[in-house]
């Protein structure tokens, strides 16, 4: 059952707001008339899904009764499973509508790809994720500012960091935090063997300067000439800058830039994020077992996805999916990935919401390789 009285009074609310932006003193007040506006555009989708859902009861209503009449009873039986499925859909997903936000599901979001196991191939895979994802960034409409970039002497990445900007950044990237392992045969193998190498990906929600405040006493700031592959001097000035958060260790250091203060400015962006996430991980700690287990925390755990390059399988472990294209999905086609990984999410938190006891996937996926 859906919470019809919450529902009455949000559209109540959203028609009221419609009255608002209507008057002279609300239009001639930018401020307050993008208050309302806001508020309006985020209660808009749940209460067009709640009359959407009074059509499809009213719809059952009316088909109920033309069932006692010889003559509409075959319309009406025709209609009927297919008002009742619409009916349990929109249940659904007003039940999801409900749900509370995650203030970090609309922000820009920080992706920090690194080289793991395997050497020499494991930078060439970090560096094809970078692009994997890079291409996924292209379907969306999304930017990338490179914040560092690390090359490795033989190609590829032993580190790339990137700021992903546009809409909806997290709430789609969020799952792809954790170990990736690939299998596949390197160019340099000469037997033909297969090798399995790994790289990280850390997502990261851009932090704004109201979340997280750092004294400046705290940061012990380094300036050096910029370096790449192999030592050779990107330029002629000491323009890479090297920040550490003495609390806690962490060292963020940015180069892509000529400008001290350019790079300065991205390291502290970078920072700030790791900070964050840091606060981020010591909230969840703090919640059940049960809902650190799902799919929604983003936890980095271990070996989240293998891309097997012989039989052109991606598998990803959390929740058993395989799909058998991975030459599409390394060129961007993230999209059913994403989703899978978005539903089975959405389907815990209904489950959590609504206190019913956390069912183990059953859904299958051949990992007989990939253990």
């Amino acid at each position: 059952m859906i919470p019809t009285d919450k529902l009455e009074q949000l559209s109540r609310r959203y028609r009221e707001l419609d009255d608002l932006m209507c008057q002279q003193d609300v239009l001639s007040d930018r401020q307050k008339l993008a208050k309302l506006t806001k508020e309006r555009a985020d209660i808009e989708p749940v209460v067009g899904q709640f009359k959407r859902y009074r059509d499809v009861e009213k719809s059952i209503r009316e088909n109920e009764e033309a069932l006692a009449d010889p003559e509409l009873r075959p319309l009406a039986e025709q209609e009927m499973p297919l008002l009742q499925d619409e009916k349990q859909e929109l249940e659904r997903s007003i039940k999801l509508l409900l749900l509370p936000a995650d203030p970090n599901d609309k922000k820009n979001t920080i992706v920090e790809i690194r080289s793991g196991e395997g050497g020499e191939e494991a930078a060439l895979f970090a560096a094809d994720l970078f692009r994997m994802y890079g291409r996924y960034a292209e379907t969306q409409g999304w930017t990338l500012e490179f914040m560092s970039l690390s090359e490795a002497a033989a190609g590829g990445y032993k580190e790339a960091i990137v700021l992903v900007s546009g809409k909806d950044v997290y709430s789609q990237l969020r799952f792809e935090g954790g170990v990736h392992r690939v299998q596949r045969v390197p160019a340099t193998e000469t037997q033909g063997r297969i090798h399995t190498s790994t790289a990280t990906v850390a997502v990261l929600p851009e932090a704004d300067d109201v979340e997280i405040q750092i004294d400046e006493k705290d940061l012990e700031i380094s300036i050096a000439a910029s370096g790449g592959p192999g030592g050779q001097g990107v330029n002629t000035t000491n323009s890479a800058v090297q920040i550490q958060h003495k609390p806690t260790g962490i060292i963020v250091k940015c180069q892509d830039e000529r400008s001290q203060l350019k790079n300065k400015a991205k390291a502290m962006k970078v920072l700030k994020s790791r900070l964050l996430d840091i606060e981020r991980e010591k909230q969840e700690a703090a919640v059940s077992a049960e809902r650190r287990g799902m799919v929604g925390t983003g936890e980095r755990s271990q070996k989240i996805r293998t891309y097997n390059y012989p039989q052109n399988r991606v598998t990803d472990h959390r929740i058993r999916l395989t799909l058998n294209k991975l030459d599409r999905i390394v060129e961007g086609d993230l999209s059913e990935l994403i989703t899978a990984l978005r539903n089975e999410r959405q389907a815990a938190l209904l489950q959590e919401a609504s206190g019913e006891p956390r069912r183990p996937d059953d859904r299958g996926g051949d990992e007989s390789d990939e253990r």
